[in-house]
């Protein structure tokens, strides 16, 4: 009987050492797995945007697929920019910096990473950050 964890299995706990090997490849492999649905699916999209070129007569049949369209492009847009920062918390696991916040330098956490695995901020800065938004907002 073997008591090999794969991957797959594994699941990183706040009881280890932080952003040990197995954590930094469990968050890499959950990045990238991210990064292939999101491609996937922008994949999709632009085929059925290619295949939904046809001009529809009715002019509210057109105006609907023409904001269809345009919540779809806004979509991928947002997933885009999502992507970009899946691509920078990659290069800060190569780096050896990720997990850690880009404001205190502490830990992020593991239960905030595997909600957030693009964090840059631990839970704290992230609500200084948004408290001073919202100040600056109302002013």
């Amino acid at each position: 009987m073997s008591s090999i964890i794969t991957v797959e299995e594994y699941r990183p706990t706040e009881d280890e050492p932080f952003m040990n090997e197995r954590q930094r490849e469990y968050f890499r492999r959950k990045l990238l797995s991210w990064k292939d649905e999101i491609l996937e699916e922008s994949r999709h999209t632009i085929a059925s945007l290619q295949e939904d070129t046809a001009s529809l007569p009715d002019l509210a049949d057109r105006a609907t697929s023409e904001t269809d369209r345009s919540i779809e492009l806004r979509t991928r847009d947002r997933q885009r920019k999502l992507i970009a920062k899946i691509d920078a918390a990659l290069r800060r696991i190569e780096d050896g910096s990720y997990g850690y916040c880009d404001e205190t330098g502490e830990p992020i956490g593991v239960s905030r990473l595997e909600a957030r695995p693009i964090a840059t901020l631990s839970l704290e800065a992230q609500e200084r950050h948004e408290r001073r938004e919202r100040v600056h907002r109302d002013d």
